[in-house]
């Protein structure tokens, strides 16, 4: 019998190489396995299994995670406020690690003898793969042809051709990859550090004109209800990337460190992902003592970087999630937004929870729990350590 193979298969070049050369070559019983986490249409799913068995598949499979991705990492990363050096929602990084473990738990239930993507060796993606796979399939042997056999695209092409493939490969100018928490945008600029992407590299163009305001309703940090009308957090999630794609909302490019040591440079846009990160980062300001925003931003923070790289089955990201959703207490209430053309503003807050409501006092103005006396005497002792260290500075000099 031959031996099984299960190919992570996304329908592009890489994959479409992997899948000849697994049977042609190698002599495997290629399975395909596709993972939805709320990037791809019907239409595109349809496409891409009807080429994975012209291609040799024996078995096409689509694996949809995105109800998984919303409740075990997206709510996290938006409870964190979590954004890559201030700029990147996390995008693809968190959207490629449930896609591997997807992969990884599907080739260990299915008993494969290996289990192969279409990484390069250049790539972050390689590291999630791998370690994936490593970790949840560990008697399943990882094969990645292009990364071990070092091809290059032309080469990939000029194999399927030989082996009777015709299909158009044009490398397409932009690289695009469309997921439910934003699309990366990669091509010539972003390989440079002073070029922007233009208009036109973006999957969404601007249609609406006129500014609109919108109301999101978060109960316990999580979007609930958009407009007063009620739905799922992932169906809410898609109907404002719908909305904000209409005004070319959530548009920048992001430059990091990845795993591998070297800068990257990569456009997205990401119009739900930013827009709720900052509604629901506004609501935690009227709702969330001090301190809880201050841990909560440190902690949040390297949640990100250790999703970003690979280390999400590390149990201290589980002890980081209750930390997270235990912030979340009182974090409800409705945010209003202002869409316009190419941005948004956050108009405001109305929460049960909101600290600034207080009776006890208003800033700037007014206070009931103190009179001036108490306030004189806290300044007195709240600046005393500084006065004691003056004092030194003056008594030696």
């Amino acid at each position: 019998m031959k031996k099984k193979a299960i190919l992570a298969y996304s329908g592009g070049l890489d994959t479409s190489y992997c899948a000849v050369y697994l049977s042609r070559e190698l002599g495997l019983e290629v399975h395909t396995v596709i993972v939805n986490s709320g990037g791809f249409s019907p239409e595109e799913l349809a496409a891409i299994e009807k080429r994975a068995y012209e291609l040799g598949s024996v078995q096409h499979e689509v694996i949809d995670v995105t109800q998984r991705f919303y409740h075990d990492c997206l709510r996290y990363l938006l409870f964190g406020n979590v954004l890559k050096n201030d700029t990147y929602p996390l995008s693809v990084s968190a959207e490629r690690m449930f896609q591997s473990l997807a992969i990884a738990e599907y080739a260990r239930q299915n008993k494969a003898d290996y289990i192969v993507h279409g990484s390069t060796g250049a790539g972050n993606d390689q590291v999630r793969f791998d370690v994936a796979f490593a970790v949840i399939a560990p008697d399943t042997e990882i094969i990645a042809p292009i990364r071990d056999k070092k091809l290059s695209r032309q080469e990939e092409i000029e194999y399927l051709q030989k082996n009777g493939f015709e299909m158009s490969w044009e490398k397409a100018k932009y690289s695009i990859n469309v997921g439910i928490w934003g699309t990366s945008v990669g091509g010539v600029e972003t390989l440079t550090s002073h070029l922007a992407l233009p208009d036109s590299a973006y999957p969404s163009q601007p249609t609406a004109t006129d500014a609109q305001q919108i109301e999101i309703t978060f109960e316990k940090g999580e979007p609930v209800a958009l407009n007063g009308e009620k739905m799922d957090s992932v169906a809410l999630i898609q109907r404002l990337n719908t909305l904000g794609a209409s005004y070319a909302i959530g548009r920048d490019t992001h430059v990091g460190d990845t795993i591998l040591g070297i800068k990257g440079r990569v456009g997205f846009e990401a119009p739900a992902a930013l827009m709720l990160i900052k509604a629901h980062h506004l609501l935690e300001k009227h709702t969330c003592s001090r301190w809880q925003l201050l841990h909560k931003d440190n902690l949040a923070n390297w949640y990100g970087t250790l999703l970003h790289e690979a280390q999400y089955l590390d149990p201290v990201m589980r002890d980081m999630e209750a930390f997270l959703a235990s912030s979340q207490a009182r974090v409800s209430g409705k945010v209003s937004v202002r869409l316009q053309p190419y941005r948004f503003d956050l108009l405001g807050v109305v929460s049960p929870y909101d600290m600034m409501q207080s009776k006890a006092a208003t800033y700037g103005e007014t206070n009931d729990a103190w009179d001036a006396r108490d306030a004189k005497g806290f300044i007195k002792i709240f600046g005393n350590q500084l006065k004691i260290h003056a004092s030194l500075d003056d008594a030696n000099n």
